[in-house]
Formats: C-alpha cells, sequence, structure tokens
C-alpha cells in the first residue's frame, strides 16, 4: 500500500528574471557542465583501458554501456520530480558528488561495472537540471543560444575528455582515474556559485508506485503533443546511435587504420565532438524553434557520412568523416532539445520532460549498444557493422522527417 502523494506548504520565492544570455548563474552552469562532461568522456576510455587490462573479454566495453544506460531507465520516472522540486543548482551538486564516488570506486578497486553504474545514477539525476535551469537562467527569446553554450560547452569537454581519457589510459589507467575523480570534485564545486531560484510549487511526500504512474501520465500528455513526439523520437535516434557509434569507432580503428592505441578512438570521437560545436553554432544562427523542420535533413546526412566510414583507409579521411557527422548532429540535436523544454514548460514541467527525453534516449541506447554487442560477440567485420548502421539511421531518420513534413 503506498502513501498518498500530500501537498505541504512552501514558501514562495520571487523569480529574478535574468536580462542578458551571460550571468554569474549561466558561467557557473556552463563551468559545471565542462567538468562534469570532461569527467564523462574521459572516463568511459579510462574503463574501457580498465576492463581490458583486467582481462574481461573484448566485448566487455560495450556491457560497461548498458550498467551505465540502465540506471537512466530505472531512475527516469523519479529524477524530473526530484529536480522540478528542489533547486535545479542543488540537484546538479547532489549528482556530480553521485558521480565523484562512482569514479572513486573505480580508484578503489570496486568492481568495475558496478562502479561505472553508480556514474550513471550521478547522471541520471543531473540531466534534467543542466536542462531545466537555462529556463531559469535566461529567457524564452534566448533559450535556443542558451542550449548552443550548452551543447557547446558539453562537445568542447567531449573533444578534450576523450583526448585526454584515451591519453591518459595509455600513459596510466589509475593516473586517468585519478584526475578524473578530481575532475567531479570540481564541477560539483562549481554548482556552488550558481544561484538558488525556487520554483513556486509545492513539495510532495515520496511514493514508488504514485511516482511511476504520474511518470506514464506526464509520457503519455508530452506524446500527445507532434512537436514533443518529434522531439523525443528525434533525439532518442540520435544519442542511441551516439552510443553506438562512439563503440564501433574504438574497433574499427584498429581494423582500418592498423593502430592499437587508445589515442586514435579517442581523437576521432574528438573530431566528432568538434564538428558539434560547428553544427551548433549554425543552428544556433539559422534554426528557430518555430522552423524546427529545417533541421531534420541533417540528421539523415548523419547516418550517410557513417556509411562513408568503411571508404576512409587514411586518418586524414576518417577525421573529415567523422567531422562530417559531428557537424551534422550539431545541426540536427540542438534545435530538438530546445523545442522539447519549451514543449515541457508549456506541459509537464522541464525536468519531467528532460526525464522522459532521457527514458527514451537511453532505451534506444540499450537497444542500439545491445545490438552492437552481439554483432561484436559474432565477429562481424566493423565495416559490415558501419555500412548497416549507417543505413538504419539514414532510413530512421528519414521517415521521421517525412511524417514531420506530412503533419
Amino acid at each position: 500500500m503506498t502513501t498518498a502523494t500530500a501537498q505541504l506548504p512552501t514558501k514562495p520565492v520571487k523569480a529574478v528574471a535574468p536580462s542578458a544570455l551571460w550571468s554569474r548563474g549561466m558561467i557557473a552552469t556552463l563551468g559545471a557542465q565542462f567538468l562534469s562532461a570532461l569527467a564523462d568522456n574521459a572516463l568511459l576510455f579510462a574503463a574501457i583501458a580498465l576492463v581490458r587490462k583486467q582481462s574481461y573479454p573484448a566485448w566487455s566495453g560495450p556491457l560497461l554501456q548498458e550498467f551505465f544506460v540502465v540506471t537512466y531507465i530505472l531512475l527516469a520516472p523519479f529524477v524530473g520530480a526530484f529536480s522540478d522540486n528542489r533547486p535545479k543548482a542543488q540537484v546538479m551538486l547532489f549528482a556530480n558528488l553521485v558521480k565523484f564516488l562512482g569514479a572513486l570506486g573505480m580508484c578503489l578497486g570496486v568492481n568495475p561495472f558496478l562502479s561505472y553504474a553508480l556514474v550513471g545514477t550521478g547522471a541520471a539525476g543531473y540531466s534534467p537540471a543542466k536542462y531545466g535551469i537555462l529556463g531559469e537562467l535566461t529567457t524564452s527569446q534566448l533559450l535556443v543560444k542558451a542550449n548552443g553554450l550548452l551543447e557547446a560547452s558539453t562537445i568542447a569537454a567531449i573533444l578534450l575528455g576523450a583526448v585526454a581519457g584515451g591519453a591518459l589510459a595509455d600513459w596510466s589507467v589509475e593516473g586517468a582515474l585519478m584526475a578524473i575523480t578530481v575532475c567531479y570534485a570540481a564541477a560539483a564545486s562549481s554548482t556552488l556559485f550558481i544561484p538558488r531560484r525556487q520554483r513556486v510549487v509545492p513539495t510532495t511526500r515520496f511514493s514508488f508506485i504514485e511516482s511511476i504512474r504520474t511518470f506514464a501520465s506526464q509520457t503519455a500528455s508530452l506524446l500527445k503533443s507532434d512537436k514533443a513526439r518529434l522531439a523525443l523520437i528525434g533525439t532518442a535516434l540520435f544519442w542511441g546511435a551516439g552510443a553506438a557509434l562512439r563503440f564501433l569507432v574504438i574497433d574499427w580503428a584498429p581494423v582500418a587504420l592498423k593502430v592499437t592505441n587508445n589515442r586514435l578512438p579517442a581523437f576521432l570521437t574528438a573530431m566528432v565532438a568538434a564538428g558539434i560545436v560547428v553544427g551548433a553554432g549554425l543552428a544556433a544562427r539559422f534554426v528557430r524553434i518555430e522552423h524546427v523542420n529545417r533541421a531534420l535533413p541533417a540528421g539523415v546526412l548523419i547516418g550517410v557520412c557513417v556509411c562513408l566510414l568503411p571508404l576512409a583507409g587514411t586518418q586524414p579521411t576518417a577525421f573529415i568523416v567523422m567531422a562530417l557527422v559531428g557537424t551534422c548532429s550539431g545541426f540536427f540535436i540542438v534545435p530538438l532539445d530546445a523545442l522539447l523544454q519549451k514543449e515541457g514548460e508549456d506541459s509537464v514541467g522541464v525536468g519531467s520532460a528532460i526525464a522522459i527525453q532521457n527514458f527514451f534516449e537511453n532505451i534506444a541506447m540499450l537497444a542500439l549498444v545491445s545490438g552492437y554487442t552481439v554483432a561484436s560477440f559474432l565477429h562481424v567485420h566493423p565495416n559490415e557493422i558501419a555500412v548497416g548502421f549507417g543505413l538504419f539511421l539514414a532510413l530512421s531518420m528519414g521517415a521521421l522527417t517525412l511524417t514531420r513534413r506530412r503533419a
């Protein structure tokens, strides 16, 4: 028997309407996001090097991602409400501390899969807050630009984190894990400089069953909106594809380019990140929320570019292909993220909308990374995986684009 959800009075806090894009809160948010994402992306390469060093089978690398993703799916019904009912800066602080504990666990020899799942737990709570806080720090007219800044910060962190993670793992796996742990601590410290703006909403007593019912109701409500449904499906396909592509690149580089270190896959990942920065800037310049259809063809081009990967027989060509993938990705994802936040703000709440988005994205990641794990286990050639994966992505994005244009 569950406890009924009871409303408790809260003291209203007057919202401060920000008048410009840049503020102390925005700068602190971007700093916290950069440091946290830097550690996230370095940790993946360090964790893969760790399981290889500990003689786990070759297909265990994608399995690490599965442990991370499952926490997102399991916590999705709860983290949105948690974010919407508390100061988002406080949620970001708590989430980064959980990530810190997960990384520290790897340093201390705790099972890497369980430690990575703990990092995923922190990431699940962090995501709704980092996006949801943008609406409190800037105006709706500047929301796409604010998202562009956040995505640019994230992708810059992916770029540097991937390179640092690969290079540090080649030098010392233990040293890489220690540096990453310190980075999470710095991210947590950065959140202390974000103003605590509490929303005027009633707090609720936690109820497990009621939380699941509320999440299901909010999901159904959000899916009734054509725009929200577009954003959910589009971003789910994108992030599911991105997770699988990362492991594809790690396995493809030694076979196609004859390089077996951790640095080259990290550099290729960094090229995708650099391209996303360019694409995000182009989206902020040319795409408004009301014209989000302009971004959809870029999703098809992502799949086309992935199909070109087997033709990249040299490192410079591979870097160019990865940069093209990234540019199309940035142009595609930034407007859809902004669209979902706007739809969420007008309906179920931004934090809840982001939690629902994470739920869909991580189901897609679980499915696509699981498919990649099976293909790796069956020893399918990376070039064949790249072509199949690219065709799937191009056709899926094409169907989404056609459906939207007919609506």
